[in-house]
């Protein structure tokens, strides 16, 4: 039986035939693998986590240009060790899983903080004003422009000159009480479910997962009403958390970003928003910003000297 590719990786049945009036469709898929070298990034190791856990290495870039406080803090923390022997003690089904330290509430217990700031500002959102922004057409209920700010998915409002990351699916952001600056990055969550929006520009968001989703989004889920588990041989254990600056190169994974300043990532994003292939019988003619992946590849090879 057919079952639609929700992926949106690969086009599903044989391609239409170009008509004389319209170009050929190409599916995101061949786009982004004809984007050239120029289109792709290589992430600064100073801006990428990399969370080891016993069935593979979680890959998480940071976003100093939105939350530099705690992106500073974040950093200070791997470096110590900080989250090493820690766990991800909450697992909420379609919505996030957390990590950190789950006897933080306990001061007897609490895991020394070292060098890092006990206290820091909120960091909702930033100025829009100079910040690179790649702005999609297409409307959204929960910002008046969406688009992408230096790879990042993105709100913006213009009028009141503020820009945030958004919600999407492996947004990683610093766990608060109600007091908005009561985060520090110890406790971080990642979104594992469909895109909460409406905690938009309500909590200090630091990066994005870049690798390693599927560890995460598999994870056996916790006890309603919030999947913090009841036991703590129930948590996933973090064996360390590094900064991929503080690594050996050869310890590193080779990872590239598709820039979204691109015309191979605006192309693939309209092959996404207008799929015309033998499966679609309709193009959507639309496109949510939470539904417009990233593309990553493992880097090439160095050439040999």
């Amino acid at each position: 039986m057919g079952h639609p590719n929700h992926s949106g990786l690969a086009a599903v049945g044989p391609l239409l035939a170009a008509q004389p009036d319209r170009p050929k469709y190409r599916s995101a898929a061949e786009i982004i693998a004809a984007a050239p070298e120029a289109d792709w990034r290589t992430p600064d190791p100073r801006n990428l986590l990399y969370m080891e856990l016993a069935t593979g290495r979680v890959i998480i870039e940071l976003a100093p240009q939105f939350a530099p406080e705690h992106v500073g803090n974040i950093r200070t923390l791997a470096r110590a060790g900080f989250w090493d022997g820690t766990s991800i003690y909450r697992s909420q089904d379609n919505f996030v899983v957390q990590f950190g330290d789950a006897d933080s509430d306990d001061p007897a217990r609490a895991r020394p903080l070292g060098e890092a700031k006990k206290h820091l500002p909120a960091e909702f959102h930033r100025a829009a004003k100079d910040l690179a922004f790649d702005r999609l057409p297409d409307a959204d209920g929960w910002a008046r422009e969406v688009g992408f700010a230096e790879g990042f998915p993105a709100g913006r409002d213009p009028a009141k000159n503020t820009a945030w990351m958004a919600h999407c699916y492996g947004t990683v952001g610093a766990g608060r009480s109600d007091a908005d600056d009561s985060s520090i990055g110890t406790e971080l969550y990642v979104t594992i479910g469909q895109s909460p929006r409406q905690l938009d520009d309500n909590i200090t968001v630091v990066g994005r997962v870049l690798a390693g989703m599927e560890l995460l989004s598999t994870i056996r889920r916790g006890p309603p009403p919030l999947g913090f588990y009841e036991d703590a041989r129930e948590r996933t254990p973090i064996r360390s958390i590094r900064l991929a600056s503080e690594l050996p190169e050869a310890d590193r994974t080779r990872l590239q970003v598709l820039r979204t300043d691109t015309q191979s990532f605006r192309d693939a994003t309209e092959a996404r928003r207008n799929r015309v292939d033998g499966f679609y019988k309709r193009p959507a003619g639309h496109v949510d910003l939470c539904n417009v992946p990233i593309p990553t590849r493992t880097a090439p090879a160095p050439a040999s000297p």
